[in-house]
């Protein structure tokens, strides 16, 4: 037995997504949709199938360009996370989920110093993760190497993406393969992929922040 929690970023995608929700829905299987907000809003039936079929809708700012950490002390970043946030204002989760992104790595791209003071003050929770689906790399083969990462730990936080039809057709297969190997879906997110909750800071900043963050302050 090991525990998952089910994640998607980048979508909507009018030819990916369906397919994902009918997946989902066919095994009483629930996610997080981390969505760019454009996309939310040329596609907002998606947004709300999403929604109302139980999953939670979350931000992964608006245009999904340019990483905050690499963007200027200048409003860019708040600008980035607002906007997304109004797209999806309808069918957004109370805790005000934000995952950033910097091409799946983890590191002082994710955010800067004035995207934190945002989220801080606007009681967002900033979400990462602890495994990567990485289906964008094997498009045929992604399936079997990304059950045995999950299965590596006894929580995983994984991403994939609703966003490749030819990767995502294996989809289907992939949640039926985590079934049979005993996997239990949750909701939550496991603390260490928590880097604030609610506003609150839970764990140092300084290693996810351009410029570094004083993490005594």
């Amino acid at each position: 037995m090991f525990d998952i929690t089910l994640t998607f970023d980048n979508g909507p995608e009018p030819l990916v997504t369906p397919g994902v929700l009918d997946a989902l829905k066919a095994r009483d299987v629930k996610a997080t949709f981390f969505v760019i907000g454009e996309k939310a809003t040329a596609h907002p039936e998606l947004v709300a199938r999403a929604h109302e079929e139980g999953h939670v809708i979350a931000n992964h700012t608006w245009s999904h360009t340019v990483p905050l950490g690499d963007r200027p002390l200048n409003g860019e970043a708040i600008e980035e996370i607002e906007k997304a946030q109004q797209a999806i204002a309808r069918y957004a989760h109370p805790a005000r989920y934000f995952r950033p992104f910097a091409d799946g790595v983890v590191g002082p791209k994710l955010l800067n110093r004035e995207a934190v003071q945002h989220l801080r003050d606007n009681t967002y929770t900033c979400v990462l993760w602890n495994v990567l689906g990485e289906e964008w790399l094997s498009r045929d083969g992604w399936v079997e190497p990304a059950v045995q990462r999950c299965k590596a730990q006894d929580w995983s936080l994984l991403v994939v993406h609703d966003l490749l039809e030819d990767a995502m057709r294996h989809f289907p297969r992939f949640l039926d393969r985590l079934i049979e190997e005993g996997a239990k879906f949750r909701m939550d997110f496991p603390p260490e992929c928590v880097l604030i909750d609610r506003g609150r800071i839970t764990q140092p900043l300084s290693p996810y922040v351009s410029g570094g963050w004083d993490d005594a302050g």
